[in-house]
């Protein structure tokens, strides 16, 4: 079959690369792509969220299936759009994909069906948000209710950073006009557990723990996700079957007692509190930089996966490798605040490991950078450490002076082991 991917980052990459080994998969198109996904798929022109330009590519090259990376794709009505053509998309609607989309959305649908998450109040007004923290403990965590590429959090320790914060998103409208969420602080390891989900079948993939600071130590302003790794030894299985059954399911479940049944992949990021496992957010789609480990773990076809989920059937059970993931990003100096673009990379083809492209562009024979988060590199081992000693050691060998990483990728399992 010939498929199209949606997006140009290390999440699309990871997807690209599952469907090439697919013996279903007969041509691979991506919109708009990088450099890298260009080595496995032909790259259109086209951008994530120019809906109509993309049913039209997909009517017009006779594409079977179309797979969504990008949260805003999903949020402009992709999948209502291609699903009205009569085309086959892998992805929720518009209204199921707004369990991401309005953070208010999902915790008023947490309430109602009994999913454990923290205690919240949503505002519209700045004065009546300070106010409310004002006399609350500290710290709070203000979430922005709307989509700001994984940076709209602020965990808030002291009034002033809170009134910053507030500031910034109810008044200066940082991340565009909107309400603020304003949530109880938990504590604990989080994790993210991501599930192909048809309807009410949901189906696990591994849980993995991405690291959203900068710098090590967790340290510095947060990120998209500066690297990821998967398996979790803090995590017994009980704990993920618990978690499946009372947070996954009964999610899923939900939104199909609510009329608009979620089809696609349901994220969800949580957290291991001393009161037990609770909800932080919901995502209506694959985890970047987690898909990037979770992916070249997948053993069953993904063609067949994301064809059964997309036409509303039990994807049935999944084999994954046994063998641990762990990736680092290298950023560009400066991210997530400003940084230079088109600095040539070099050392690519001396790679042993995976490498997925996050924002890279090729001039000529040269690939340069194009993004704040420019390259993942994966490494793989029967254990963690071995993963991060291979991870660390194909980063040595790329050759660019505008790129950082963190070393300590997987230290809160590591130092655990």
């Amino acid at each position: 079959m010939k498929v199209l991917v949606i997006g140009g980052g290390g999440r699309e990459h990871a997807i690209v690369d599952a469907l090439a080994r697919s013996s279903q998969v007969e041509k691979i198109y991506c919109a708009p792509g990088n450099a890298g996904i260009a080595l496995r798929a032909e790259c259109v022109a086209i951008g994530d969220t120019e809906v109509e330009r993309l049913r039209d590519f997909a009517a017009s090259h006779d594409v079977e299936l179309t797979v969504v990376g990008p949260e805003a794709a999903l949020a402009a009505g992709i999948v209502d759009t291609f699903r009205a053509a009569g085309l086959r998309i892998f992805g929720p609607t518009k209204g199921a994909a707004r369990i991401e989309s309005s953070k208010e959305f999902a915790k008023e649908l947490m309430i109602r069906h009994g999913i454990p998450t923290a205690d919240y109040r949503a505002f519209a007004d700045y004065g009546e948000a300070l106010a409310y923290v004002r006399a609350h403990t500290l710290p709070v965590v203000l979430k922005y209710d709307g989509l700001a590429a994984g940076k709209g959090v602020v965990v808030a320790q002291s009034a002033e950073e809170a009134e910053a914060a507030l500031r910034d998103m109810l008044l200066d409208d940082r991340y565009g006009k909107g309400r603020v969420v304003v949530e109880e602080f938990l504590t604990g390891p989080e994790f993210s557990f991501m599930c192909f989900v048809a309807g009410r079948s949901v189906r696990p993939m591994p849980t993995t723990q991405d690291h959203k600071r900068a710098f090590d130590g967790d340290c510095g302003p947060n990120t998209g996700g500066m690297g990821a790794y998967t398996p979790l030894p803090f995590l017994t299985a009980g704990e993920e079957a618990w978690a499946l059954e009372h947070i996954m399911q009964r999610a899923a479940d939900a939104l199909a007692d609510e009329g608009i049944p979620f089809t696609g992949v349901l994220y969800g990021g949580l957290m291991k509190t001393p009161q037990g496992i609770r909800v932080i957010e919901f995502n209506a789609r694959f985890g970047d930089p987690e898909t990037e480990v979770v992916l070249p773990r997948l053993r069953s076809d993904a063609a067949g996966i994301f064809c059964a989920v997309a036409d509303g059937r039990d994807c049935g059970p999944l084999e994954w490798d046994d063998r641990a993931a762990l990736g680092i990003v290298l950023a560009s100096k400066g991210y997530p605040g400003s940084y230079a673009k088109g600095l040539p990379i070099g050392g690519l083809d001396r790679m042993r490991g995976t490498v997925y492209h996050m924002g890279t562009r090729r001039d000529g024979d040269r690939i340069l950078t194009a993004g704040g988060r420019v390259l993942f590199v994966v490494g793989r081992g029967a254990t963690l450490a071995e993963a991060r000693d291979e991870a660390l050691a194909d980063v040595a060998r790329i050759e660019c002076d505008g790129l950082f990483h963190r070393t300590d990728i997987g230290h809160e399992a590591l130092e655990q082991k």
